[in-house]
């Protein structure tokens, strides 16, 4: 009869084994504990969760939303005014807008950590064009589930200098990327 394959670090099932004993390769898998979309989902936020100490929730933003260079312009000048190390709550640098609790205390990152960092939103500055910006991914750390943050609350922040949301923002589909080189 199989025996059950534990997944050491986590406790989950993975799979069942051969009990005749380790093969040359290693134990063979029999059959797969299959599990379903929602419960896939729950266990990849877990282990995210556990790895990151602090993160909860991240979603890849799909189709991704594009900010116009006139939007981009608006969002960053707002994202300057309240920045958190004059008394704003948002970081923002290329690549990467944080939203804090509340202002840093000293100017520099050290003090980030007391600030309670809610989420982030990953950008990518000049794509598809020069002047635009994409927001492909945003992060919502356990801080930012205790005070009610979602990926759209999140995101609907650092949008609304340009008057927009996420739901409201233009979309692009971003295409795949290309397969790797291979030699003949």
């Amino acid at each position: 009869m199989p025996r059950k394959v534990f997944n050491q670090a986590l406790g989950w099932p993975i799979g069942e084994v051969d009990p005749s004993g380790p093969r040359p390769g290693g134990d063979q898998i029999l059959s797969e504990n299959k599990q379903s979309g929602e419960s896939q989902r729950a266990a990849v936020e877990s282990l995210a969760s556990r790895m990151y100490d602090d993160v909860t929730v991240t979603e890849v933003i799909r189709p991704a939303a594009v900010l116009s260079e006139h939007n981009a312009y608006l969002v960053k000048e707002g994202l300057k005014r309240d920045d958190v190390r004059s008394g704003g709550r948002w970081h923002a640098e290329p690549g990467c807008w944080r939203l804090f609790e509340r202002a840093w205390k000293g100017k520099d990152e050290r003090s980030a950590a007391a600030a309670g960092l809610i989420g982030s939103i990953q950008v990518a500055y000049g794509m598809p064009t020069r002047w635009e910006i994409t927001i492909f991914r945003a992060t919502i750390t356990a801080v930012g589930v205790q005070n009610g943050y979602t990926v759209d609350t999140l995101c609907d922040g650092a949008l609304s200098h340009a008057g927009l949301t996420l739901a409201t923002c233009p979309r692009i589909d971003m295409p795949a990327p290309p397969r790797a080189f291979r030699s003949r």
